[in-house]
């Protein structure tokens, strides 16, 4: 299938007159050191397609970590000169990115984009995703999705129905206005990935829901933005089946209600305490 939207940046999620990622006229500011993380498994059909669409002058490293692949993963992320972290075995989605951003922040990242290696997104977006944290008017930046046309692009429609809904439920708890929360490209600051205890999350499928909700819990709502990226579906694609996307929407709906407690201070919750204030 091909892509359904071009990239492209949008206003904020709270102030519909703010224009995320456009920048003053003024002196060129230094480049951010950019590290892109690939949480991996089973990945060797795509993975030199999503390498081959990333700006490489941009980057300075990308780092991939693999979960145990049965395939040629590891073999063709090093052929390809990455760096590679081989977990000794399968943490899941959620230990998979708590390894790539612990590495990333070893690594000196000032902007950490995580990127699925299975060529649903549009690599070559990357620009227009960072651009609203490369200066300073954003810290979490998401690629969305629905802003272009996904059935399009291929998505299932169940997958399409289950989106919506979770994205209607989660705007109204965090009193945000975003089209997609469940987006496999996402950029981060430096400065969030400090700020928030993700190594408390999941290690499965809803740690990005868990990421989200520390995000707002830390005052940093304003500081979320999204852009359009393009989707591809297509049969080397990797995709979770209905019996997972049941589960993973009834441990979403699990995240909405501990947040909802947490801000209603009925019951507060250890994950959603920042590590330190946001500067």
């Amino acid at each position: 299938m091909g892509p359904t939207a071009r990239c492209g940046t949008l206003p904020d999620v709270d102030s519909p007159s703010s224009r995320a990622g456009m920048t003053a006229v003024g002196p060129e500011p230094a480049v951010p050191r950019l590290i892109i993380v690939m949480p991996a498994y089973n990945a060797a059909r795509t993975l030199e397609r999503t390498y081959a669409d990333i700006p490489h002058d941009l980057v300075d490293r990308i780092i991939l970590v693999d979960d145990v692949s049965r395939d040629d993963t590891v073999e063709i992320a090093r052929q390809l000169g990455l760096d590679v972290i081989i977990h000794s075995q399968n943490r899941g989605y959620g230990g998979n990115q708590k390894t790539c951003y612990d590495a990333a922040l070893a690594a000196g990242a000032e902007i950490v984009v995580m990127l699925h290696p299975d060529y649903q997104y549009d690599a070559t977006c990357i620009p227009a995703l960072i651009a609203p944290i490369a200066d300073g008017s954003r810290d979490l930046m998401l690629g969305s999705r629905f802003l272009g046309d996904p059935l399009a692009g291929g998505m299932p429609r169940w997958k399409f129905v289950s989106n919506r809904f979770l994205t209607g439920l989660e705007n109204m708890a965090f009193g945000l206005r975003l089209s997609e929360y469940h987006t496999g490209l996402r950029a981060y600051s430096r400065r969030l990935l400090e700020t928030v205890p993700y190594k408390l999350n999941s290690d499965d499928f809803v740690f990005d829901q868990e990421l989200i909700a520390q995000v707002v819990a830390a005052g940093m709502a304003p500081r979320i933005g999204e852009i359009a990226v393009p989707t591809r579906y297509f049969e080397e694609a990797s995709s979770v089946g209905f019996r997972r996307s049941v589960v993973y929407g009834l441990s979403t709906l699990r995240v909405v209600a501990r947040y909802t407690l947490h801000r209603l201070r009925v019951r507060r919750s250890r994950k959603l305490a920042a590590r330190r204030r946001p500067d």
